[in-house]
């Protein structure tokens, strides 16, 4: 079954069309992405006709694009821009009045269980007792537990692009502002410690999203032109280092190291002050990048609904 998957992201706007079938791994086929930055549209709690347009406009072409490529099924959702804008669904009403697409607005938690979904299916049963780590635009998505199903699973409002936006004035930061910051970031996932070690501390670490496969490159990880298949792992020592350099780095400076954006360069000081402090409140030496994610995990719960022939 070819099936695509649309993601509107607080930083990207994806439309991933994979190849999937039971007892599988889904096969990418083709990826349609902007970098829409739809929290920067943010006005307030609401989302700005400006960044609505963008939105409507990209997510009609992607029907189209899904429909050239042969998708039989389009799966649409929205995290955190759109989850926290008070006329979120309002928007999405237009998008599918104007587009047909089915968007639905996808709660933090639920975020967090699917994306762990994706983690403990592609590390499998023998990692254990697993700790989620995801660092998006706009949310730290945190999952633990022994099954598919994590016992523990929470989205806490500490996305890199949004910690960026709302505490840095300068760049480089200047350091009472990085300071300052890192205070926060650390109270908040403090709040989050009970929840993932009342049931004991995870046996493995695994961390998703752009921010945290960017922090493995320049620290040495292998470049995604080796494929997904390389094991790629992120020390807290290197991160402890490379979180130090960052801030003093222009942005520009971060745009020339290996494996970061233009796009996400901006915001990867914040994204090291989270993982960082997720690192060491966590007590992980390590964590292991998996390359499946949300997107993933949605494809994994939709094949898991449908009948074995199907």
């Amino acid at each position: 079954m070819r099936l695509g998957v649309l993601d509107v992201g607080s930083n990207t706007v994806h439309l991933l069309v994979v190849d999937a079938h039971h007892g599988a791994a889904p096969l990418p086929a083709f990826s349609h992405k902007i970098e829409m930055r739809l929290a920067a549209h943010l006005e307030g709690d609401r989302l700005s006709k400006e960044g609505a347009a963008l939105l409507q406009s990209f997510v009609a072409d992607a029907v189209r694009v899904a429909e050239d490529k042969g998708v039989e099924r389009l799966i649409g959702f929205a995290t955190s821009a759109v989850r926290e804008a008070v006329n979120g669904e309002d928007v999405l009403a237009k998008v599918r009045a104007e587009s047909g697409a089915d968007l639905r607005v996808l709660p933090g938690d639920e975020e967090a269980r699917l994306t762990f979904l994706a983690a403990r299916r592609w590390f499998g049963w023998s990692a254990g007792r697993l700790l989620l780590l995801d660092i998006g635009g706009g949310s730290l998505e945190i999952a633990a537990g022994a099954d598919e199903d994590p016992d523990f699973a929470t989205s806490v409002p500490l996305g890199a692009g949004r910690l960026t936006r709302d505490w840095f004035t300068a760049d480089p930061p200047p350091p009472d502002e990085v300071r300052a910051l890192r205070k926060y970031v650390r109270a908040a996932i403090a709040r989050e410690v009970p929840g993932v070690t009342r049931r004991g501390m995870p046996d493995h670490a695994v961390a998703t999203s752009k921010t945290f496969k960017q922090l493995a490159r320049i620290a040495g990880a292998a470049p995604t032109g080796q494929g997904p298949l390389v094991q790629r792992v992120l020390s807290h020592a290197d991160l402890i280092e490379w979180a130090e350099r960052l801030a003093g780095m222009s942005v520009a400076e971060r745009a020339g190291l290996p494996g970061v954006s233009p796009g996400r360069a901006p915001q990867l000081v914040a994204g090291a002050i989270v993982a960082d402090a997720a690192m060491d409140l966590f007590e992980l030496s390590e964590v292991m990048i998996c390359p499946w994610a949300l997107r993933e995990g949605v494809i994994l719960r939709h094949l898991d609904t449908l009948p074995e022939s199907a």
